[in-house]
């Protein structure tokens, strides 16, 4: 189910200012990349190019290639909403549409693709989607209720069952435990070590614990200052990133210098 992803020469822009500049990478597939760096040096933008999201800002564009197993996602002809299905997103914080039931929000995705299915189809994609985000015990016996009367840690397992109740090949995940408790840190960061069985798994993260913690590779952005678009400066194993960087902004990032 997951997919390789690579980007080459990758520039983004909202009108005519450059917010990221000549990215190239791969992301291999049934892993989990994080990305770091101090604010404001394009992490988010670049991690929405993944699934064209930043296209929902006027004047937003890019130049270059994003390809999914070879695939491109800004080939001519391709559909932005398809490829939003092929990679989900999980946002900084919880967004369970507030006057949903939790099953309703675990199958809005799959109902705005007009996906019909029969009551009991969408019964055991609800159950295996719950399941799927280790949340299915905690609701099994209210699934009629609001999903916004869940917890924070609660909603964020919601909107990662809501993302891959549409069976994306990619999740990427911007900040997702900047709003939650360390218990709820907790047991996001053990989902994410489960779903990367299956998905492909991209991460924005602020906490280098947690970074070091839940990925494979790291990648750490920086910028050259304000108006300055943000760049790729190392991109390896977190291992590596985080004991024997090749870079001396990564060490000095990383070991809490700057940033």
């Amino acid at each position: 189910m997951s997919k390789r992803i690579q980007v080459n020469d990758l520039n983004v822009f909202y009108g005519k200012f450059k917010a990221v500049e000549g990215i190239s990478m791969t992301i291999e597939p049934r892993s989990v990349t994080a990305f770091i760096g101090p604010s404001g040096c394009g992490k988010s933008t670049f991690l929405r190019t993944l699934n064209r999201m930043h296209e929902v800002i006027p004047g937003a564009y890019v130049e270059g290639e994003v390809l999914v197993d070879g695939d491109n996602l800004y080939g001519e002809g391709v559909d932005p909403v398809l490829v939003r299905r092929q990679v989900g997103m999980v946002f900084q914080r919880p967004n369970p549409f507030p006057t949903m039931s939790i099953r309703d929000n675990v199958l809005a995705g799959v109902k705005l693709n007009n996906t019909r299915m029969a009551k009991s189809d969408a019964d055991a994609l609800v159950e295996k989607s719950l399941q799927g985000a280790n949340l299915w015990n905690e609701v099994k016996d209210r699934l009629n209720l609001p999903g916004s009367g869940l917890s924070g840690g609660q909603q964020q397992r919601l909107c990662i069952a809501r993302a891959i109740a549409v069976s994306p090949e990619v999740i990427l995940m911007d900040e997702p435990c900047s709003a939650l408790d360390p218990i709820s840190t907790l047991a996001i960061e053990d989902l994410i070590e489960d779903l990367k069985r299956e998905y492909t798994i991209v991460i924005v993260t602020h906490n280098m614990q947690q970074a070091s913690r839940v990925s494979d590779k790291t990648a750490f952005f920086n910028i050259a200052g304000t108006g300055k678009p943000g760049k790729l400066i190392e991109y390896a194993d977190t291992t590596k990133i985080f004991s024997n960087p090749d870079v001396q902004a990564t060490e000095d990032y990383v070991s809490g210098r700057f940033g």
